[in-house]
């Protein structure tokens, strides 16, 4: 894959050489930094020319500017003052690393008229420039096919006023961009790739940032009687695995918080196979077990001061002579027997059990789980919101907050008893699809029936972790959402 850019920070002086980027809010003006980097004066031309105002993410540039030894001079918009925000400031990276190009050496001057940007910042102006400059080309034998800066050494020099605050932010920003790119490379990969067991092993990896890591193989899953799990993964010659990951950074007794995700690595449908049409991005049903992952590298590589757990079901529904039936009853760990109606209605079935398994091991302070799980979440919210689906007021609350600061946004759904008639079964406790009508939400009430009296949500997050629209942070089809969004539920409320 492309290689990470290396993003340094330093104090205001004059570039010599390389791509120069400079800051300008709504109106244009220069700071003092800026303006010195445009020795001959040629920026104020281009804005006239080009009509340029400096709305946010806006570039122009002049190539080879007269007067400097430059190879590019570019300007990014950091639209209105009173509008800076964190989401802003991603932005503000992203463009910067859209507007640097091809370019190696690039210097990126922060220096805003107006405006006093905080050594967070500066960090997340880094955070964006890691995250919009990921590109998945592990596959592309041709360099320059998907506009990537393949075998180059990149190098980012973020000018600022106080370098030594802002590299300290960025320390922590650079962990959870490598948790980011982490989900985003396992989602991205290819099913005949990354199977089960070859999951199971990138998620053993993260022993090496202090994390501990148990895989429970089929037979231990048949001993611990998780036969909703099992019976998703019968139908594929490839096992299923189910994977314990801990971080124990905060005190020996601190109860865990807990993150569950839903690892379909290729989902057919099963017997109620799916259409010919679009089954390739079936590939990315894991998405929700991807962030999981990523999120404990995240937490690890910064240290975060907290216990935290992520348990992922990692399976493959696959529709052979093995393979699990529409009218097939199955038992789940917890006791709770389930009626297939639909074989393509799987993840709520794998989650069912590891939820339980979680609770029953490790009873945690909360539960949050993630999961592509209804293209009816995608009808409902669109691609701007993942949906949340909660039993407790208090997680909602807090997972809303960070939704809103790092811009991975959820929207509170409903849940009520009325919904559970739905689900309910002639032949069983429940069944594992509810119909058209409320299809998330029915989804989301059998889940809860294996979480029992523990906080827990529930994020679909099927429009916006993978195809999600390219923006200035993100222009991979694998989008890592949900990583930033739980560690700052974490940053904000969990840690000592």
């Amino acid at each position: 894959m492309t290689e990470k850019p290396t993003v340094v920070f330093a104090k205001f002086a004059a570039p010599k050489k390389g791509s120069v980027i400079v800051l300008a809010p709504e109106g244009g003006e220069l700071g003092q930094a800026a303006a010195a980097a445009d020795p001959a004066g040629i920026l104020p031309k281009i804005f006239a020319a080009s009509e340029f105002k400096g709305k946010l993410a806006a570039v122009v540039e002049a190539l080879a500017p007269q007067g400097t030894q430059y190879d590019r001079l570019s300007v990014v918009g950091v639209g209105k003052l009173d509008a800076l925000d964190e989401q802003t400031w991603l932005k503000i990276g992203g463009a910067a690393a859209m507007a640097a190009k091809n370019a190696t050496d690039v210097t990126v001057i922060v220096d805003v008229a107006g405006a006093e940007p905080t050594a967070r910042d500066l960090a997340n102006i880094g955070l964006g420039i890691l995250l919009r400059t990921y590109v998945f080309d592990k596959y592309k034998t041709r360099k320059d096919d998907n506009g990537g800066r393949k075998d180059k050494e990149v190098k980012f020099t973020i000018q600022c006023a106080d370098p030594n605050a802002a590299k300290k932010a960025f320390a922590e920003a650079a962990a959870v961009a490598d948790g980011v790119n982490l989900a985003r490379d396992l989602v991205n990969e290819p099913a005949n790739v990354l199977g089960p067991v070859e999951f199971a092993a990138k998620a053993k990896e993260l022993e090496a940032l202090g994390v501990k890591v148990d895989i429970l193989t089929e037979k231990e899953m048949k001993r611990l009687g998780m036969g909703a799990l099992l019976g998703v993964a019968q139908g594929s010659v490839r096992p299923p695995r189910l994977v314990v990951m801990q971080w124990n950074g905060g005190k020996p007794k601190q109860r865990p918080v807990a993150f569950i995700g839903k690892g379909v690595v290729f989902d057919t449908g099963g017997i109620s196979i799916k259409p010919a049409s679009n089954m390739e991005d079936m590939k990315g049903d894991m998405a929700g077990a991807a962030a999981v992952v990523g999120l404990m590298h995240a937490l690890a590589a910064r240290k975060a001061k907290t216990n935290a757990v992520g348990i992922i079901g990692v399976v493959e529904n696959m529709p052979d002579g093995s393979a699990q039936r529409p009218g097939d009853i199955v038992t789940s760990m917890s006791g709770q027997t389930i009626e297939i109606i639909n074989t393509d209605a799987e993840g709520r079935l794998v989650l069912a059990d590891a939820l339980w398994y979680c609770k029953q091991e490790y009873k945690p302070q909360f539960m949050v789980n993630l999961a592509t799980l209804t293209g009816a979440i995608i009808v409902a919210l669109g691609n701007s919101h993942a949906g949340l689906f909660c039993n407790d007021d208090k997680l909602a609350e807090q997972l809303t907050a960070a939704g809103i600061s790092t811009g991975e946004k959820l929207w509170r759904m409903p849940m009520g008893s009325e919904y559970d008639k739905l689900i309910d079964s002639k032949n069983a406790d429940m069944k594992n699809t509810g119909g058209r009508h409320a299809g998330s939400i029915t989804a989301a009430q059998l889940l809860k029936r294996f979480v029992d009296d523990t906080p827990w949500a529930h994020l679909d997050i099927a429009g916006t972790a993978i195809g999600s629209p390219a923006s200035e942070i993100n222009q991979s089809w694998g989008s890592g959402f949900g990583v930033r969004l739980l560690d700052r539920l974490v940053a904000d409320n969990y840690e000592e």
